[in-house]
């Protein structure tokens, strides 16, 4: 399935996607790639597809935000999410792959609702910015949920927009911290023995569209509106988490 022209035809504009969502929205949306490929493929393997992919983003987007991040709270967030990696990796190893597409699909869908109707509020609710133990438990469930869905990014995005961050900090914030923790997930991902000769040759394949997508982000970042992009996002979502739970159901 993974050299097939139907698998290509649905993961070039996924990684597209993909790469948009890191280079200029927050690194949050992204997230719906790996549903999409986990509708045609393992959702083992379209993790193991989708993380050298997002390396290869983080690396490019080093440069255009260099430096223009938090590092207190980029620090607190990337020692929080080593716990949180190792939990998830022991987990892996007894989780069957219908209960693992059931929780990528769950996890889809509270992200939808979590966007909708609880960040905003409760990042409003904060009169002063989180203190740093909620950042290390934020930078805990990023950990564990990035590991097993690559979306990491909304409780991250919580406490960061609590920080009262300007947008490109923030943007900066989350390149490198999800840049950190996606290199011990790719340590962890190799333990587990996810990687394979044919998904690195997909890879390969597929690192320009993916590195495209990440250029037309850092522009997007200042012209696209984020309710726009958002939008979409959610709808991609809620149809792929959906299909993910009645495929584990039935």
């Amino acid at each position: 399935m993974l050299g097939d022209p139907v698998f290509f035809a649905i993961a070039i504009p996924a990684m597209v996607f993909a790469g948009i969502s890191k280079g200029g929205f927050g690194s949050g949306a992204d997230f719906a790639a790996v549903l999409i490929l986990a509708l045609v493929i393992d959702p083992g393997v379209a993790l193991a597809v989708m993380l050298p992919l997002l390396m290869v983003v983080d690396a490019a987007l080093l440069r255009p935000y260099w430096r223009r991040w938090s590092w207190p709270d980029a620090r607190i967030l990337i020692l929080g999410g080593v716990p949180g990696v190792l939990v998830a990796m022991l987990v892996w190893r007894v989780v069957p792959t219908d209960v693992l597409r059931m929780i990528i699909g769950l996890i889809a869908l509270g992200f939808v609702a979590w966007q909708l109707f609880g960040a905003g509020k409760l990042a409003r609710s904060a009169e002063r910015a989180f203190p740093a133990w909620v950042g290390w438990i934020a930078g805990c469930f990023a950990g564990f949920t990035s590991f097993v869905s690559h979306a990491g990014g909304p409780v991250v995005g919580v406490y960061l927009l609590s920080r009262g961050l300007g947008k490109t900090t923030y943007q900066s914030t989350i390149v490198l911290c999800f840049g950190v923790i996606n290199l011990l997930k790719a340590v962890a991902y190799t333990a587990l023995g996810l990687f394979t000769s044919e998904t690195l040759q997909v890879d390969l394949a597929l690192a320009p569209f993916a590195l495209l997508g990440a250029w037309i982000g850092v522009k997007a970042h200042r012209l696209v509106p984020e309710q726009l992009f958002f939008a979409i996002t959610y709808v991609l979502l809620t149809g792929a988490g959906t299909k993910l739970i009645w495929d584990a159901l039935s």
